[in-house]
This record gives structure tokens, sequence and C-alpha cells, in this order.
């Protein structure tokens, strides 16, 4: 892949007219970019992407996909973010362009493990079927023959020799046969149809109308991009030793895109006397077992402290808080008060952005917490939901009064490893409302919904509009920091990004 921007003029227009490299709104990104662009831009449009997946994630599951309100948000969003959403719009070339070279730079973030790529597919996926959906027949003929997808359009003469098995086989044509195309496809490329009982088969061939043609080409897409990703991750070796792009990508993987909960109207106003009730009533599990671990063992290792510490931070506690809470409980252990504050005090003073570099850490999110530092043996850090044993889960729920059936609908969302939905519903169940109506994405929203819904609305829901920020006060900081290449905007506006082709293509 190879970013290039020099040769840009303004308004889109490229010497040459090169708007023929986009010529449909849609795309399987078959081919890298082979331009420049600036890391400025490498940043904004990967940002950017991320926030457009989250939102068809979380519109996945608070909409049926395809209902008036799941695509009229989708659309906004896509409108918002300047990516297509009207296909073959004279004028949106810079879209079709950002929408090409993101997808490739959250490749390049996304394959890096299983979960990962299969989590980045599943939102690319759904991106397209919206985008195919909202083409007219006409242009999803165009596109068909845009993707090379070599299928057979049946003759008028057959379609109407099998007018009537067409009829009887295809729901919903029954006074439009003469007005639908249809197309011979090959049965192992339409099974789900044939098991849907959705088209007519014969002689090994499965006779598809064009507006079905959707899930043969979302299997042609899933096919071609899991090669891929597979592909790119062969990569992984020159792209981590790529001082330009591996502290950028470090972060991608695990970026959460909404509020960063670093700013706190309620600093100072919760007492430390109010965590043990509050931990019960509107800590999220992972934070519920890190608080239990803490009161019953009087210590935590490092991967709990931070990750409970920042919760705590974003919850209202002070830095003065944080030192008397921790060294209350340490000290009733093994650690004496003077080891206390020559060895864990200023760990937390740095986590409060007061040592050292003087970052300001934001809380974990639930994809950092997900994905990255798993626990070993002794630990109490990370999701229960993503790295418990199913049955001591299990036993957990039930020591907590969880009916049995939402144990077993908790169990079955684990299964299909739907981590933060698992925890969506446990919120539903600890608080007894049907649905929470929102999406949960952070430990912190889940404190603050919680409160805002035990108080009746009276909580102030914090409005925190930093999303962009949370981007550049990432939650891995740490390997950020760690590392020399420059990363701010402002310091590496005039750098570029070029010869990454490689990391796309085949050694």
């Amino acid at each position: 892949m190879q970013f290039s921007g020099r040769g840009r003029l303004k308004n889109g227009h490229l010497a040459g007219d090169r708007r023929d490299l986009y010529p449909h709104s849609l795309q399987f990104y078959l081919e890298p970019p082979t331009e420049n662009i600036s890391l400025v831009e490498f940043e904004s449009f990967a940002v950017d992407r991320l926030k457009l997946l989250k939102v068809v994630e979380n519109l996945g599951v608070s909409y049926t996909r395809g209902s008036e309100s799941y695509k009229t948000k989708l659309e906004a969003e896509l409108r918002r973010l300047k990516f297509p959403y009207k296909a073959l719009a004279e004028d949106d070339y810079e879209a079709r362009r950002k929408d090409h070279i993101s997808h490739f730079i959250l490749r390049l973030a996304y394959c890096q493990s299983e979960d990962l790529r299969r989590w980045f597919l599943q939102q690319e996926m759904d991106l397209l079927r919206y985008r195919f959906h909202e083409l007219t027949e006409a242009l999803r003929q165009k596109f068909l023959e845009h993707i090379n997808l070599s299928f057979e359009a049946i003759s008028e003469d057959l379609k109407n020799e099998l007018a009537n098995e067409l009829c009887s086989s295809t729901p919903g044509f029954n006074n439009k046969m003469k007005e639908q195309m249809f197309y011979k496809v090959g049965l192992a490329d339409a099974v789900d149809l044939f098991r849907a009982r959705r088209v007519f088969i014969k002689d090994g061939f499965a006779y598809v109308p064009l507006k079905e043609m959707d899930a043969i080409v979302l299997n042609s897409y899933r096919t071609k991009l899991s090669k891929a990703l597979a592909l790119t991750a062969r990569s992984l070796p020159s792209i981590q030793s790529d001082e330009r792009l591996q502290p950028l990508l470090s972060h991608l993987s695990h970026s959460y895109v909404g509020p960063d909960y670093s700013v706190q109207k309620n600093t100072g106003k919760i007492s430390l006397e109010q965590i043990d009730a509050l931990s019960v009533k509107s800590f999220p599990l992972c934070m519920r077992q890190l608080h239990k671990a803490l009161r019953d063992n009087h210590h935590l290792r490092h991967g709990g402290r931070m990750q409970y510490g920042l919760f705590l931070k974003g919850i209202g506690l002070t830095l003065e808080q944080a030192l008397e809470f921790w060294k209350k409980e340490f000290i009733r252990g093994k650690v004496d008060a003077d080891k206390f504050d020559k060895g864990y005090a200023y760990s937390i003073r740095h986590s409060y952005g007061k040592e050292g570099k003087r970052t300001d850490y934001t809380p974990y999110s639930c994809m950092k917490i997900i994905m990255s530092n798993p626990p070993s043996q002794g630990d109490y850090h990370g999701c229960p939901f993503r790295h418990s044993d199913p049955e001591l889960l299990k036993q957990k729920l039930q020591s907590y009064k969880i009916p049995p059936s939402g144990i077993t609908q908790i169990l079955e969302l684990v299964k299909g490893m739907h981590y933060q939905l698992a925890c969506q519903k446990y919120f539903e169940l600890t608080h007894d409302v049907d649905d929470i109506g929102f999406s949960l994405n952070h430990p912190n929203q889940y404190f603050t919904e919680s409160q805002r819904l035990l108080s009746g609305g009276r909580e102030l829901k914090k409005e925190l509009n930093n999303s962009g920020n949370s981007q550049q006060k990432s939650n891995s900081q740490e390997s950020m920091n760690s590392n020399s290449a420059p990363t701010s905007s402002s310091t590496t506006a005039d750098a570029e990004l070029e010869g990454l082709e490689a990391y796309f293509t085949e050694d």
C-alpha cells in the first residue's frame, strides 16, 4: 500500500482527473491505494472509519438491520463522516477516496488477532450489506459487473420456459416475473439461499433473482476479505518494525471513540464510604469483581490496579482520595505504610498525570479491556465475560442473585463472543429494565447510566463532546509514549507515508 497526496489539487481534482479510480460508490477493496498521504490525514481517516464501524455495530444491536430507523441513522452517520452514501453521486470522489484508504488503514490495525479480524469483518460486511441494498436494480447490475462476479443472466426464452418453477420457488414474484432479472449461479455460491428455500435449483445451478444477489455478493466479499486479512497478518513483523506505523496502529485496534471520561463534573463528590454500596448497585461486573478481590485480599496486581484505579478516577475520586483508598486497603494486608508510600503511591500519582511524563491517563474502554492484557493466575482484571471460565462465570452470577433465565441468556451471548451485549444484559437484569436504550462501550458509561437510572434521571448525564480527544488521549498511552516515533498531529503534519503496498500483497 502506498499513500501519497502531493499531486492532489483543490476540490478533490487530480492532475489527469483520476475519478475513474472509483467508478462506483461500492468497493470490494481489492487493490490497495497507491498515493501518499500525511500522517494527519492517515489518523483522521482511520478515526472516522472506526467511528463509522462502531456506529454500524451499535445500530445492529439497537435496531433491526434494514429497518427504516437503521437506514436513516446509518445514512446520517455516513453523511456526517463524509463517506459515500449515494451511489454514483457526481461529486463524491473525495468520499470514495476516503472510504478506500481508511478501509486499508484499519485492515492493518485489525489483522493482528483472530478477535480483531472477526470484529472488523462483521462490521464491514454489515456496512456493505446496507450500501448494496440502497442501490437501484440497474446500479446493482453495474456493481456486479464492476466486481467481476461472473454469473450469467438467463435469457428471456429460458425465463419463460421456467416461469412456473421460478414463480413457485421464489417468494414475492407471482405477478412480476417479466420485470425480474435472474442469474444462473453455481449451487456452492448460493447455498444460503438454497437452505432458506428461496431459489429454484436445476442441474446443479440456482436461479437467483437480482434482489437476492446480496447473499451471493456478501459471501464473495467475506471470502475475499477473510483471505486479505490473513495475508496482511503475515506482514505484522514488518508493520511492527515500521517507526511511522507502529505508534499509530498499536492503539487503533484498542481505541474507543466515545467519551473518554477524563473530565468529570462530579470529581470529589463521591466519598470513600460510598464505594462498597456503589460497587453492588452501579459497578459493571469487571469492576465489581476487582473491588471484591481488593477487599478480600487487600491487594491487586498491577493490571488490576490500573484497570480499577482509572475507573475510580473516572467516577470522580480525586488523587487525594485515591491515595487514601488504596493505602487503607493495602496496609490491612502485607504492605506497611512505608512500603506503600515508597512503591505504590508513585504509580497512583503517575496515573493522575502528576509524575513521570505527566500523562493524564484515561479509564479503560470495554474494547481495551477485552482485547489487551488478558489476566493470568492470581489476576482479577480483564472482562469476566471474555476471560472467565463459563462455569465460574455462572457461579458468580448465581451468587449475585441473577435469575436462572437471565444467566442462560448471558451465557448464550458469551458463547457467541458477544461480550459487551452480555454486559448489557447484566445491566438490564441488575436494574430490572427490559431495554437499556444505549449501546454499552465503557465501564464508566455503565456507572453513569446506572446512577442516572437509580436516581430517576436526576444524575447529570455526562455529555463529553471529546470523542476525537479520546483518540488522541488513547487508552494505550504507555505503548505510545514508550516509542520514540512522533505521533502528535502538530509534529507530523508534513510527514508522509509511502511504500506500504507490500503489507497487502503476496511475498
